[in-house]
């Protein structure tokens, strides 16, 4: 984790950086096939909330997806950014684990309280970050199509508040890639433990706010 002095040097070059993106009259939001597009605006500096919805349709089943969703122990192996995950603190419930996340030039180590209904859901929450004032990863699973039953819908959610501006601003300008990249990784996992899936997935709905 940087600090000191190479961190103040760091922020100052950050700094800098936002002020040139939010000089630039960028278009907040655009369509793309249905699909809502979002895109830097001067106000996204000023904001230490982040949030990322995703509904999709794949070609795997709930419990495919949930099996690895839920398997947080492994989250080292195969989650971009993941540097450890220990679970512990076991119940009826779900689990408490310990992670840590670093993407350069932040590192942050927390503990997430997950909770699991299978094969529907899997939320992982946290209030005590060093970085954040909350965290929360939620996916959702139900039903695909009908007359394909390795099928199923997820929706995933991301959401959380920075307790410093700054911090908030530099994960602003790659979010989105993170977002994405994490997600395929649990994708590319699923395929990896079950086999190509059943059709093409669609994303049905895409937010960034």
């Amino acid at each position: 984790m940087l600090k000191g002095s190479t961190l103040k040097v760091l922020d100052v070059r950050l700094l800098q950086r936002l002020t040139e993106l939010s000089c630039q009259q960028i278009t907040a939001r655009k369509y793309t096939n249905g699909i809502q597009r979002s895109y830097i605006t001067f106000s996204d500096f000023r904001n230490k909330n982040r949030s990322y919805t995703k509904k999709e349709l794949v070609g795997y089943s709930m419990q495919d997806m949930y099996n690895v969703v839920s398997d947080v122990s492994n989250y080292h192996k195969f989650v971009p950014y993941v540097n450890k995950s220990n679970v512990h603190s076991k119940d009826t419930l779900g689990f408490k684990a310990d992670l840590i996340v670093g993407f350069p030039p932040l590192n942050e180590a927390y503990t997430s309280r997950v909770t699991l209904e299978a094969p529907s859901l899997v939320k992982s929450e946290c209030h005590d970050g060093r970085l954040f004032n909350y965290l929360l990863n939620e996916w959702r699973f139900s039903p695909g199509l009908k007359d394909i039953p390795n099928s199923c819908v997820l929706d995933f959610r991301v959401a959380f508040e920075f307790k410093s501006l700054l911090h908030s601003n530099i994960a602003n300008l790659f979010f989105d890639l993170i977002c994405d990249q994490m997600e395929s990784a649990f994708i590319l996992e699923v395929r990896r433990r079950s086999g190509p899936p059943s059709i093409r997935s669609h994303v049905l709905t895409s937010q960034r706010s």
